[in-house]
């Protein structure tokens, strides 16, 4: 808590254990219980160094839900947590991919209504519009700039690699049409150089625009939502880019 407040981050995080598969169900129960407890430490530790910070903008404070893949387990950390004074929730943990959006509905069938609920690590499309019919808010996640360094950008087509000998005369943009920095000022070739040059400044570049491309995505999503129509939207995105 005191590492976080002195950072300044506008959302904070409760201390949790990230438990694994592998574990067993035995391991997860005495887990959940571990993180039970350091969610109240650290309630009462933010309380006191919200108090302490006067006149410093405030610090959202989010638990985290663990509990695997089992739903009673999921369920009772929803019910500890959610009876706590937390700012908002993030859902985390270990599970697959199949599994995802049954964890999140049990999760937000749970959790406080009033209160914005946080998926953590999911960034691909498919994933992203699976947790929002099943009730999350927001989301995070490292893959748009870790596969960046790896030359991998986003489009509505797909992801490609631009390490490809192809892209060594493509002087179009990353994507056509995209408003982000580095499409409007860098061309693939050029990109492709940076990174056959082993310059860090292809992974920077990328990654622009592959945090720009996702956040549009959610964007648009959010306007369809408002429009009625996100299900037509949803199987137009996801067939353009898994196509």
């Amino acid at each position: 808590m005191q590492v976080q407040h002195q950072i300044g981050a506008d959302i904070m995080f409760a201390f949790d254990e990230l438990t694994t598969l592998q574990n067993s169900r035995g391991y997860q129960e005495e887990s959940l219980e571990r993180t039970r407890l350091w969610a109240l430490r650290c309630i009462d530790e933010h309380f006191r160094l919200t108090t302490e910070r006067v006149g410093k903008p405030y610090q959202a404070l989010f638990g985290v839900i663990q509990g695997a893949q089992y739903e009673d387990l999921r369920r009772k950390a929803c019910r500890d947590l959610g009876a706590m004074d937390f700012d908002g929730y993030g859902i985390g943990g270990a599970l697959e991919k199949e599994n995802l959006g049954t964890i999140v509905r049990w999760c937000n069938e749970e959790l406080p209504e009033n209160k914005p609920r946080h998926l953590l690590g999911i960034s691909e499309p498919d994933d992203i519009f699976t947790a929002i019919e099943n009730g999350a808010d927001t989301f995070d996640c490292v893959s748009p700039t870790r596969v960046a360094r790896n030359s991998a950008f986003y489009t509505p087509a797909g992801r490609f690699n631009l390490s490809g000998a192809k892209y060594k005369r493509d002087f179009g943009p990353l994507q056509d049409g995209c408003d982000c920095y580095a499409c409007a000022n860098y061309s693939r070739a050029y990109i492709h150089h940076l990174f056959k040059a082993k310059e860090m400044l292809s992974a920077t570049l990328i990654s622009i625009h592959n945090e720009r491309f996702v956040v549009k995505m959610v964007d648009d999503t959010r306007l369809a939502i408002e429009a009625g129509t996100f299900f037509e939207f949803k199987a137009e995105t996801l067939a353009q880019y898994y196509r």
